[in-house]
């Protein structure tokens, strides 16, 4: 296999530095392990987020990723990790990390992990007729 899983984020310069606009990124393969019995934990993982000077870079992302696959995680633990490395990363004006866990033991997990910059001012929603 010519990848393997990593840790490394890598980024790219964002090419519209003077606009705020949202970054989308949906990741439904999502794996990793439950740390009391070592079974398979599977997740969406939705990435919103609206880029100061960096973007993230997908195929880094993607193997970012891949790397929590043989990891022991709480999925509260694990979503504030995603959200902490890719803000420094990329140092973002504003970071939500979504992440929706599928069913076990006839329980849904969903956590919300947010960031926002100190000198960012989020935008006035429109909201046309």
């Amino acid at each position: 296999m010519s990848t393997k899983p990593s840790k490394e984020l890598e980024t790219f310069d964002n090419p519209r530095p003077e606009r705020d606009y949202t970054i989308r990124i949906t990741m439904p393969e999502f794996t990793c392990l439950c740390p009391k019995t070592g079974q398979p934990d599977f997740a969406t993982i939705d990435l919103e987020y609206i880029a100061d000077k960096q973007c993230v870079e997908l195929k880094s992302l993607k193997m970012y990723i891949w790397s929590f696959r043989d990891e022991g995680a709480f999925h509260e633990d694990v979503t504030n990790q995603i959200l902490s490395d890719l803000v420094a990363a990329t140092q973002p004006r504003f970071m939500r990390i979504t992440a929706e866990f599928n069913v076990r033991g006839g329980v849904y997990t969903s956590v919300v992990a947010e960031h926002r910059a100190d000198n960012w001012v989020a935008p006035e929603p429109v909201h046309l007729p």
